[in-house]
């Protein structure tokens, strides 16, 4: 049987490179996003929408969803691919997990997404943050479900994963970015294979967290490649896998090698689901936490399924 995902197409000469019409995004002028934009600044809280241009910015803060980016807004690491500016980091602000957990509650929020920059200055690689604002969150808003997706606490993830599982997210994430063969060269910080065992150490420390990993297309990558990164992540036993479309954010970083269609991420899809992941998200769009509060929804919904269905074979 053929396999139905399309072999990457060269790259078009820089000039040429346009994005399709299936990746086109209206600009954000709703009231919601201008409500969201107000009440982010008020705060002083960042959000990765903004640092890392994402297209999706103006449907997600319409509907008042939001990631928010702690530990400042300066990344100590420079990914080939990342907007978010690198430099030496502020002081962590001791008044963050308060003014997310503000904003969760002013917000409605049924969900909560959190991330940070790398913050390799720190002794923990900022986990105490997380911790502290975990911790802030179920105090203000505790039926609020809560999403982080983190670095990888190079050289400190042992103790640092310990310390965030033990204040149990509802959903881990950490994104491996895209396939081991780019990682010098697109993730140059940081190493394939301890990401996956990260995410492997926060699956047994505690089975009942959901974890989560995302790749990017288009920079390059072979279809075997992106297989072999799936089946890398089951081994780690990862419950949700995403795969969107990679955006040059500007000339600086890495270039778009193929605009993949959307044809293409339905068959990475399906292949994905065949492999045993609880959820995929796989479009030229998706973004790790677009959508998160609805897919967290499908997510226990799946697990449901199976527990009940495994029960029954008994």
């Amino acid at each position: 049987m053929n396999d139905p995902t399309p072999v990457a197409r060269p790259a078009e000469p820089a000039a040429r490179q346009r994005k399709p019409d299936w990746i086109r995004v209206k600009a954000p002028t709703s009231a919601g996003f201008a409500a969201t934009r107000a009440l982010m600044r008020s705060k002083s809280l960042t959000t990765v929408c903004e640092e890392a241009a994402c297209p999706n910015i103006g449907e997600c803060w319409s509907k008042k969803h939001a990631t928010v980016m702690i530990l400042g807004d300066t990344c100590t690491r420079a990914c080939a691919f990342c907007n978010v500016k690198t430099g030496m980091p502020r002081a962590v602000d001791p008044m963050e997990p308060n003014n997310v957990a503000d904003a969760a509650v002013q917000m409605g929020l049924e969900h909560i997404v959190i991330t940070s920059v790398d913050r390799d200055d720190l002794p923990d690689g900022g986990a105490k943050q997380f911790v502290k604002v975990i911790e802030a969150i179920r105090k203000a808003s505790p039926s609020t479900t809560i999403e982080i997706l983190t670095p990888d606490f190079r050289n400190k993830h042992e103790a640092a994963v310990e310390m965030i599982v033990a204040a149990r997210p509802d959903v881990y994430n950490h994104n491996l970015e895209t396939v081991p063969r780019l990682y010098p060269t697109i993730r140059p910080g940081a190493r394939y294979y301890a990401s996956i065992r990260l995410l492997e150490q926060v699956k047994k420390l505690d089975p009942s967290i959901f974890t989560k990993s995302g790749i990017m297309l288009g920079l390059g990558e072979e279809r075997l490649e992106v297989h072999q990164v799936m089946d890398d992540m089951r081994s780690a036993d990862i419950d949700f896998l995403t795969m969107g479309q990679y955006l040059q954010p500007t000339p600086r970083h890495a270039k778009v090698q193929d605009f993949v269609t959307p044809a293409a991420f339905d068959a990475y899809a399906a292949i994905a689901r065949a492999k045993g992941f609880l959820l995929v998200a796989s479009s030229p769009l998706t973004r790790s936490s677009y959508h998160a509060g609805d897919d967290f929804a499908k997510m226990k919904a799946a697990r449901d399924a199976k527990l009940a269905k495994a029960v029954v074979s008994v």
